[in-house]
Parts: structure tokens; sequence; C-alpha cells
């Protein structure tokens, strides 16, 4: 693949932290425009990201193919989430959930399609997209129940459905099953609103980051493991569960790329609104994104 692109990339998520963290900084925006930008960010921006994210067209001479892949991404999903349940028993609940949910989703959205399909073309890209369908509604369902607190099962189970994001899924599968007419007015408005989704994000990373004073925490053990399992172990997981399956290797090769992403920048973003460890969050979502600048070549290489 291009490595400048990749770079490309990961300069853009660093160069968007630095910025949020010169507001924190200079005082650009008050105290209170940290809870506000993520409540826009929930409740309006990641709705429409996720709903049109879904529109996509599935070639039907690749659909056999495509169907292997969507099992391959559940039991991605299904591994993540098994070792998330296993891994952080020892952790304080806040940091937990943080651990929990970055380790169940990745920044594949923003960083996977752009890599699957530098690295094998528009193919690539569609298998991609198709790939991460499985991760979108674990992130916003599942995904949630680890953050989302509530007096009963019933009570979750109602805040999970009628979550924002949850309701997009929905829409979204709609959009990609009916394909109905939508005003081109309408579209553009709802696709410019989802691209703010990513910069937004990173935006608050940074300023949360603004507030950390010892660098050094950064390398901490919790951080250090959480990027190993996130970048190299879930990887080669997937990487060997693949190749003894014997998987097409254009499947194999683009679920073991979106496995390898870092952090979900949404970490941070729902750490924030349901009162998580927001700092350790920012953390594991920079450590890990500035350790793919050595992990996703290597991988790149296999394939």
């Amino acid at each position: 693949m291009d490595i400048t692109e990749l770079m490309t990339l990961q300069g853009t998520l660093f160069l968007l932290a630095g910025i949020g963290i010169a507001i924190r900084k200079f005082k650009l925006l008050p105290d209170e425009a940290q809870g506000m930008l993520t409540d826009l960010i929930i409740y309006v921006i990641l709705p429409c990201n996720i709903a049109l994210s879904f529109r996509i067209d599935i070639d039907r001479e690749t659909l056999g193919n495509l169907g292997i892949g969507f099992v391959v991404a559940w039991v991605i999903q299904g591994v993540a989430w098994a070792l998330s349940q296993v891994l952080y028993r020892q952790y304080p609940e806040s940091t937990k959930r943080v651990l929990q949910y970055a380790t169940v989703c990745s920044n594949g959205g923003f960083m996977g399609n752009p890599i699957a399909e530098s690295v094998f073309g528009a193919t690539g890209l569609m298998y991609a997209s198709v790939f991460l369908i499985p991760q979108r509604i674990v992130m916003w369902s599942a995904g949630i129940t680890l953050f989302t607190d509530a007096p009963d099962r019933k009570e979750l189970v109602k805040k999970v459905l009628t979550h924002p994001c949850i309701i997009a899924v929905f829409v979204g599968l709609f959009l990609m099953f009916v394909d109905p007419p939508i005003p081109e007015f309408i579209e553009k408005t709802a696709s410019s609103l989802g691209s703010c989704s990513t910069p937004l994000s990173m935006l608050m990373v940074g300023m949360i980051l603004a507030d950390v004073t010892d660098i050094k925490s950064m390398f901490s053990w919790g951080i250090l493991r959480y990027t190993i399992i996130r970048l190299a172990i879930l990887p080669g997981i997937i990487f060997v569960g693949c190749r003894l399956a014997g998987i097409d290797r254009l499947v194999m090769g683009v679920a073991v790329l979106l496995t390898a992403m870092p952090a979900a920048c949404m970490t941070t973003v729902l750490a924030a609104k349901y009162h998580g460890d927001t700092v350790f969050a920012s953390k594991c979502v920079v450590f890990s994104t500035a350790m793919t600048l050595v992990s996703l070549p290597v991988w790149c290489m296999l394939f």
C-alpha cells in the first residue's frame, strides 16, 4: 500500500487532536463546551454518519464472498467481546468500561475504508463497507451497554433501542436493503453533518488530553497492554483462524486489516457522556493510533 497515504491519515488524526489541545489551552471555548460538543456528536452528527454509511451498492457477483465476509465480521465481534469480558476484570469500573469498549470497537470507520481501498482497490473498499456493518451494530447496541447504567434489564434495553445511534442503524439497514429515493438536498445535508464526526471527536480528544499533566502516564502498562491486544493479538487470532478455515485471501486480508485498527474515537466521546475515565480513554485512542504507524505496515506486508 501507499505508506504516504497511511501517514497522511495518522497525521490528520493527530493534527485534529492538537487543535483540540490548543482550543483548551488558550481557552477559546468555555468549560461547558465539552459537554455540549459531546451531545452534538452523539445526538446529531453520528446518527447522520451511521445512517448514510449503510447506503452502499453490493455487486451480485461477489455476493457469496461478501456473505462469508459478513459472517467473519460477526465472528470478529464475538471474539473481541469475549476477550473484553475476561481481560480487564482487575481495573476500576470506569476504566474497565473504556477498555472493554475500545477492544470491541475500533476506528475502522475512519481508517479502515481508505486503507482497505489502498491495499485491495475498489473491491477491498466494498468488502470493508460490509465488514463494518456488524461493528456499527454492536458498537451502538451491546457496546452502549458497557457504558449505560439502568435500574433493570428492561430499562437498559429501552435505553439502548431508543438511542439515536441505534435508531440510525435501523434507518441505515432500511436504506441499504430497500434503497428508497431520497431528495438530494436531504442526503447532502445528512452527509455534510456526518462528515463532521471524526474531526469533532478528535477535537474533543485533544481538549481532554490538554488536561493531562503527566505525559509519562501515556506509557502506562494498562495502555500498553490494551494496545498490544488491539493491534497485535486480535488481528493475529483472526489471521490464524482465517488461514485454518481456508477463507478467501481478499476476505481474510480485509478482515485482518480492519481488526488491526486502533481504538475508536467514540471511546472518548462515550466515556465523557456516560461518566467513564475520559482521560484514560483519550490516551488509549492517541497511543494506539500512534502505534499503528508501526503495526499496520507490518500487517499490510502479509497481503
